[in-house]
């Protein structure tokens, strides 16, 4: 808990310090045009947006559920939401986005899925995430790759990293599916320096309780190869993720009286800056995605109007979400405390 506290404050920092040089950095900013531009905003396009946010949480949800179910775990639609919730925010507010993971997979274990199910569900989901972003970008280009010409250099070479770096992730979750050795042979290698830290004691006991869940993780990818329909689904759930959550860019833009043949464009432009996130492992992209957004609606906005559908669609579609997930996750585990107490009693 102290060590999530810690990352929280590190990211509220960062968040003000990212928003703070958006602003300051441009002479053309307004906060009273600002201001202007939200109350004149269409309500319409604007729940729109919201519920492209939502969006970004549920589908993930869903697919998580999807997973589970096929491994003969049913949970319902609200524990869906907290498992992604749970991903969401921890993802956004840690380095690389190494505590998403393990945060969801904490509030499975404690709703009675088995850590090697966790696990699975959550490096699959994983590789569907990933092959669904790389496909949102690769049609992207192929539909208009005018669109990524637009971005200056620096902005063309952060999206080339990001995607190859996504191509890289995807191959190394895949393999963690097909070679399940290699993810025990990781586990046991921070085994050993936890030993040699002294952060880690009784390193026997806990190498065969690793040695236990890795054949439960095991039998749990021969059970995968069984449902294929799964796969479909689960990929599906995370492309309706992908494109729930740059949506809210494109309804944004209509929101605030952009042109409606223009939302297109706005729209994969978003999907490019999303990509290009990933070649720095900041928490949430901050910085990155701030600095993308605004180098891509240059092309179709002055700089003011460009800052305002920059700063919007970002907080509604990341600021607004982390909000939401962080209020999920504080009343999933103070329900999982009262649950524990019920039953000690």
């Amino acid at each position: 808990m102290k060590k999530g506290k810690l990352w929280s404050v590190l990211f509220l920092a960062l968040a003000l310090l990212t928003v703070w040089a958006v602003v300051s950095g441009n002479e053309s900013f307004s906060l009273p045009q600002l201001m202007e531009t939200l109350q004149t905003a269409s309500a319409g396009w604007m729940i729109a947006a919201a519920a492209g946010m939502l969006g970004f949480i549920v589908f993930e949800g869903m697919a998580i559920l999807c997973i589970a179910r096929a491994l003969g775990y049913r949970r319902g639609f609200g524990k869906g939401f907290l498992y992604s919730a749970a991903d969401i925010y921890f993802s956004a507010i840690t380095p690389s986005a190494t505590g998403g993971q393990p945060a969801s997979a904490y509030f499975m274990i404690k709703d009675g899925i088995p850590g090697a199910v966790s696990t699975i569900t959550l490096v699959l989901n994983l590789i569907m995430y990933t092959l669904a972003l790389l496909t949102v970008g690769f049609v992207g280009f192929l539909l208009r790759p005018s669109i990524f010409f637009h971005f200056h250099l620096l902005g063309r070479v952060l999206i080339v990293l990001g995607y190859l770096i996504l191509i890289v992730l995807a191959a190394a979750f895949f393999m963690l599916i097909v070679k399940p050795r290699i993810l025990e042979r990781i586990s046991l290698f921070f085994l050993r320096i936890g030993k040699k830290l002294h952060i880690v004691r009784r390193e026997r006991e806990k190498q065969h309780k690793l040695y236990h869940v890795m054949k439960e993780y095991r039998e749990c990818a021969a059970i995968m190869a069984d449902h294929k329909a799964m796969f479909v689904k689960a990929y599906l759930f995370n492309l309706l993720q992908r494109v729930s959550q740059i949506s809210v860019t494109a309804f944004v833009y209509l929101g605030i009286g952009g042109q409606i043949e223009k939302a297109p464009d706005i729209w994969l432009t978003q999907s490019f800056v999303t990509i290009g996130t990933y070649s720095i492992p900041i928490p949430g992209g901050m910085g990155v995605a701030d600095y993308l957004l605004i180098d891509g609606f240059r092309e179709f906005f002055n700089e003011a109007e460009a800052i305002n559908l920059e700063l919007i669609s970002r907080g509604l579609s990341f600021y607004i979400c982390m909000i939401v997930s962080a209020v999920t996750v504080l009343i999933g585990f103070l329900y999982t405390i009262q649950k524990k107490k019920r039953v000690m009693k």
